[in-house]
């Protein structure tokens, strides 16, 4: 809209009239735009409707293959109880100067000894505790609250002092103290009523109803059977338990050990309730001597080559057996000199045994070797063990401990360790099935008494399926020929490929793999052609200097890439690599990682062991995708 004059006034509408004197204007009143509400005397206020939620229905099966008859992991289970309800109980552990205990271990062991203790005060229930907060039984306890104090008698002998002469006034002042350190374990434990699960919810889930519980109820069972294994003995991670018998335990090397175990889990499916098993495996350190473990570690041949600053890291936090007194101990750590330089004071006592007032000055060496008449062989000129508290260290020489078993190992393991892990930890179907069944009759759950109160009992059998084996199905290969397998494996030697692509900048490097690049470059461009690749001849065949194999992979990849860039005119559309190990090569991930991430070249690896026409087709066809 244009504006005229200085303002623009004159594009304004025209005032209104002025009015006549005397006149006074009518106002009138804006009509109420409410709707109106029609109300009668017999009707009511409709109520809101609640959808009732129901799983979605499949719509149908599958029909085709041919029908085999198969075994599933799963033990079918029934609930006789349907009426039975799990009452869960809150946990509270604090000690004595009111500081909370987290510790699961610590929490099990009191919860073992509180059962043992106050049975009679908890209506002799059995208790399944989750090691944290968490308190579940099979109907409620004699009161909703309850408050106990408990002693870990155990945790006195854990921990003894410094190596002594044994006078007897000094064993008088140790039991005190030792007394003084049972009244520090001291803990209170308080268990108070928090809700109810009913099991009802499980029998609703099954009929296809919302039930909100269904979840809870289902973790109940979990955490009863994750008690029963913690009452054997078990190590516990999650929902697995691993028993510490020898014939489970698998070496994969660097004093590393695989532990096979299970997992368990109760599911609701279309058969009903069933418990889900399956074979699982953790890692643990050998248990056995602590010397031997760390020679095998850091694979040193001698006690000389061992890395103690390395050996006081991996031992810290470990728990230990001694031999000359068979009691258990945590490592805090390593003493900073040799056991033959190690000194404490001792105090000198007569031959009838009295106390003579004298304190001598004694290496730890001395004292297990001509006091307890104890052999040392090895621990002369080797740091101690440290099992004490930090202002009052207790040192025992590193012969005279063990590594007690189930103790987890969480570091990452390096190529050879999986390797061996996956090698060893393969079971056949027929191994698996009679593991799962043997391990279903063992652990005896018909005779636990929480899914016995609650009217549990799980099948010794595996759930028999009806499975389906589809037929294999058609690939196209060159000139639109159909390609069928032959006793399960498509043969593509006379083949030529569906959509072959030409390769034409690319070159050969070599990580010292024994093997004559020129011969396998000619070999793979014959094969590569027969296949109806057009790939040219390579820029470059690279090997490794003799210089560039004693290096971290990293730094070696480096060196390569260096070379490549001095022999090639420009960046290559594909490299294919050789390397001299199969499996554990260090040097797959960084030169992967160069590639791919950093240059965005293709790659492809080879480990040149065994060259014919049937591994480069198979070469082929990863690099013709790529």
């Amino acid at each position: 809209m244009e504006m005229t004059g200085e303002d623009g006034y004159d594009a304004l509408p025209p005032p209104p009239p002025i009015l006549s004197p005397g006149v006074t204007p009518e106002k009138l009143e804006a009509p109420d735009m409410k709707p109106e509400k029609l109300e009668a005397p017999d009707m009511k206020p409709e109520k809101q409707y609640i959808p009732n939620r129901v799983p979605m229905s499949r719509p149908g099966v599958g029909r085709e293959g041919n029908r085999i008859p198969l075994l599933a992991n799963h033990f079918r289970v029934s609930v006789n109880v349907p009426d039975a309800t799990f009452y869960q109980y809150t946990v509270s552990i604090t000690s004595e100067d009111k500081r909370a205990v987290e510790s699961k271990g610590i929490g099990r062991k009191l919860m073992d000894n509180l059962c043992q203790t106050y049975c009679s005060e908890l209506g002799r229930k059995h208790l399944a505790y989750d090691g944290e907060k968490s308190l579940f039984t099979v109907g409620p306890l004699p009161q909703n609250k309850f408050e106990f104090k408990v002693v870990l008698e155990e945790a006195s002998v854990k921990r003894s002092g410094s190596p002594d002469c044994g006078s007897p006034s000094e064993i008088e002042r140790k039991k005190s103290k030792r007394s003084a350190y049972q009244a520090a374990q001291t803990f209170k434990v308080e268990i108070s009523f928090a809700t109810r699960i009913p099991m009802r919810s499980i029998a609703l889930a099954l009929k296809g109803s919302d039930a909100e519980g269904t979840g809870d109820a289902l973790r109940v069972l979990d955490i009863i059977l994750r008690q029963q294994a913690a009452e054997r003995g078990c190590l516990l991670v999650r929902q697995s338990f691993f028993h510490g018998d020898v014939r489970n335990f698998v070496d994969i090397g660097g004093g590393v050990t695989g532990v096979r175990g299970f997992h368990s889990s109760f599911r609701t499916t279309q058969s009903g309730l069933t418990l889900n098993m399956d074979v699982s495996t953790t890692m643990t350190l050998t248990p056995g001597p602590v010397l031997q473990f760390l020679l095998t570690n850091q694979n040193a041949k001698d006690p000389r080559q061992i890395d103690w600053g390395k050996a006081k890291r991996m031992l810290k936090n470990m728990r230990i057996k001694t031999k000359h007194n068979n009691m258990d101990f945590k490592i805090i750590g390593l003493s900073e000199k040799p056991c033959k330089d190690l000194y404490f004071p001792m105090k000198v006592r007569n031959d009838d045994g009295t106390e003579e007032g004298q304190t001598v000055e004694v290496t730890v060496y001395d004292y297990f070797t001509k006091h307890r008449k104890l052999e040392l062989t090895t621990s002369a000129y080797m740091p101690c063990v440290d099992v004490g508290r930090p202002k009052k260290p207790n040192y025992i020489p590193l012969e005279l401990c063990s590594l007690v078993p189930l103790q987890r190992y969480t570091k990452s393991l390096s190529t050879m360790q999986r390797s061996s892990l996956v090698e060893k930890s393969r079971q056949k179907p027929l191994e698996r099935i009679k593991t799962l069944t043997d391990s279903i009759n063992n652990n005896r759950y018909d005779a636990d008494p929480s899914l016995s109160a609650c009217g549990v009992t799980i099948e010794k059998e595996l759930i028999s399926l009806e499975g389906r084996v589809l037929g294999a199905p058609a690939l196209k290969v060159g000139n639109n020929v159909d390609c069928f397998p032959n006793n399960g494996r498509w043969n593509y030697n006379r083949q030529t490929l569906y959509e072959p692509v030409q390769i034409q900048r690319w070159a050969l490097v070599n990580f010292s793999a024994r093997c004559n690049t020129s011969q396998i470059s000619r070999d793979l461009i014959d094969c590569a052609r027969n296949k109806g690749i057009n790939m040219e001849r390579p820029y470059s065949l690279i090997e490794e200097d003799n210089q560039s194999r004693r290096l971290p992979p990293i730094a070696r990849v480096e060196m390569m890439f260096e070379q490549i860039k001095q022999k090639l005119p420009g960046p290559p559309e594909f490299l294919l690599c050789a390397l001299a190990e199969r499996k554990n090569s260090d040097v797959y991930g960084p030169w992967k990682k160069k590639c791919l991430s950093e240059a965005g070249i293709v790659t492809q690896c080879i480990c040149p062991m065994k060259v014919n026409d049937q591994y480069l087709t198979n070469v082929l066809l990863k690099i013709n995708t790529k």
